[in-house]
């Protein structure tokens, strides 16, 4: 029977393999559990893995290790790849203010984060997992344990053990932190949803205008003689119905505006007023009326899956004197797009073309269109995206004032590579794209295998340490790092910026990496206004959360 004790209590592969595979099977099992609507989900895998350590199961130093790192590359490199395509335009309009508000959340935990460490006799590598524990962000704990060990060449089990005593109150605490704020501020619902239909909190970067050529200055002018007057400002004319024939017919550049056209223009939020004071005026007609008028010319969405398209601008492409149709708009990653002739597609694009229904189906041909082909994995790209980052993650850094160089590491490297690789793989003919299923499997094993590596290393000492060495205390300390900033920050936000009290809740979940926070705001709201915000300060929070872990190790050695 030495086989069954072996592979119960050794250190060989099939020892390591079968316990990982409980932890985390019981962790997810678990994690499905929920009191009062509210779950600790794939975190609970980090408490059984506490549990198995507190009763003598242990992996190899070695594989460990190994293990933690790679789950955490995995997971923020898939994560990287989500957010990615929509980090630039997180910073524009509205989304600056929101992500000035995030840093200042993440700015003010770190200074809380500070002062309890003088107060207390605590060591700042403990008060940082209380902190990441307290902000629920995974990353950070790795990002401190890295930090730790390459400045010390030892690990410190009290950061994973901090981060486990502070994060389930954590998880209850920004939930809390919402209903709190909406009692606080007497905030009726009712009132902020009419607001919120006032303005808008679409991720959207396009306009639709239908309007009439009444400026004597372009009659008898060409698409083309239009752009060098409308220099840097994006518009593509999508049809025009021609006041002598009332003939509707697909713009070209070739296509002269008369007096009395009306054209359907699809250009940005930014460019609409100049598009229309420099055109006419705008006509009370939307893009189903145009369809109405001459039911030949339809609108279509063909999904771009040819791997050869990948790179390709418009203009490259030219489908006005192939095939007869316009691209009027890319979705890409939720967001429109103007198609202007000089963008490049990517694969997973979606394309609204305007066509009669044969040109569109050929040029839907041309483009792939095939949904399974998306369905097969570019695995080249993802590797070539995970090298990149752990070299970019291991560079040195120095600044004044620190004593050790700072590293990006295995959490900040992947983060940042994967989103330069969504946003500029394109350019080089790297196709990036992945499936959201296959990105949540990618990122689902890597955070369940770095969760299940730190409650095994912590769980020798977590009990006596909870309960004999002021782990309790880290409790408290962990609702003072969660509570503060986000007070402060909700007070600013509704007295100062007059926020709307949904992208408010989006912004504190966002601002905490916190998925859960983002599933009760969801759940209390009739609209998507909490989670364009949480989407818009993700990407920004999760590397300041990274970074501001491992500049707390750093320099308060």
């Amino acid at each position: 029977m030495n086989w069954i004790e072996s592979l119960i209590f050794g250190e060989g592969v099939a020892h390591s393999i079968m316990l990982f595979a409980f932890v985390i099977a019981g962790g997810i099992v678990l994690g499905k559990i929920k009191i009062k609507g509210i779950s600790l989900g794939i975190t609970f895998v980090l408490f059984v893995g506490i549990s198995a350590g507190h009763f003598g199961f242990k992996i190899h130093h070695e594989v460990l290790h190994f293990m933690k790192e790679f789950g955490l590359i995995l997971f923020v490199y898939s994560v990287g790849l989500q957010v990615g395509p929509g980090f630039l335009a997180s910073f524009k309009k509205g989304g600056l203010q929101l992500n000035l508000l995030a840093v200042l959340i993440v700015v003010l935990g770190a200074i809380t984060t500070v002062v309890l460490f003088y107060i207390t006799d605590i060591p700042m590598s403990t008060m940082v997992g209380i902190m990441s524990g307290a902000v629920t962000n995974t990353p950070g704990l790795g990002a401190a344990q890295e930090a730790y060990f390459d400045t010390h060449g030892v690990g410190d089990s009290s950061i994973a053990m901090g981060y486990a005593v502070a994060y389930p109150l954590a998880v209850i605490g920004i939930i809390g932190s919402i209903i709190l704020v909406r009692y606080l501020f007497k905030v009726n619902l009712q009132t902020e949803e009419e607001k919120l239909s006032q303005t808008n909190l679409s991720t959207s970067t396009v306009e639709l205008l239908s309007l009439l050529v009444s400026n004597p200055a372009i009659f008898g002018k060409t698409i083309k003689d239009l752009a060098p007057l409308l220099s840097n400002r994006k518009f593509i004319v999508s049809r025009i119905l021609h006041s002598e024939n009332e003939q509707i017919e697909i713009a070209s550049s070739h296509t002269k505006l008369n007096e009395g056209d009306k054209i359907l223009v699809v250009t940005t939020p930014e460019d609409k007023a100049i598009i229309t004071t420099f055109t006419g005026s705008t006509i009370s007609m939307l893009e189903d009326d145009w369809a109405i008028l001459d039911k030949q010319l339809i609108s279509k969405r063909v999904l771009v899956t040819r791997s050869s398209i990948n790179g390709k601008t418009i203009r490259e492409l030219n489908l006005r004197s192939n095939f007869g149709v316009n691209i009027t708009r890319i979705n890409r990653a939720g967001i429109d797009l103007v198609a202007y002739p000089s963008l490049q597609l990517q694969i997973g694009d979606r394309v609204v073309i305007v066509g009669d229904a044969n040109a569109i189906q050929n040029v839907s041909k041309t483009l792939g269109d095939q949904l399974k082909i998306l369905n097969e994995p570019h695995l080249i790209p993802i590797f070539i995206g995970i090298f990149l980052g752990v070299f970019l993650g291991s560079i040195p850094f120095t600044f004044p004032g620190i004593p050790q160089p700072v590293k990006l590491g295995l959490a900040g490297g992947p983060l940042i590579a994967a989103i330069l690789m969504s946003v500029l793989g394109v350019r080089y003919k790297l196709i990036t794209y992945t499936t959201l299923s296959a990105n949540l499997m990618l990122r689902e094993i890597g955070i369940c295998f770095f969760l299940a590596c730190v409650g095994l290393g912590a769980g020798e000492n977590f009990v006596n340490t909870v309960l004999y060495e002021g782990g309790l205390n880290w409790v408290g300390y962990g609702i003072i790092i969660t509570l503060v900033p986000l007070f402060i920050v909700a007070v600013i936000a509704r007295k100062i910026f007059k926020l709307n009290y949904y992208t408010l809740t989006g912004l504190m979940a966002g601002s905490m990496t916190d998925p859960p926070a983002l599933a009760y705001a969801n759940s209390s709201a009739d609209n998507d206004a909490p989670a364009v915000s949480y989407a818009s300060v993700y990407p920004l929070t999760m590397f300041l959360r990274v970074l501001v872990a491992q500049l707390l190790i750093l320099l308060f050695l």
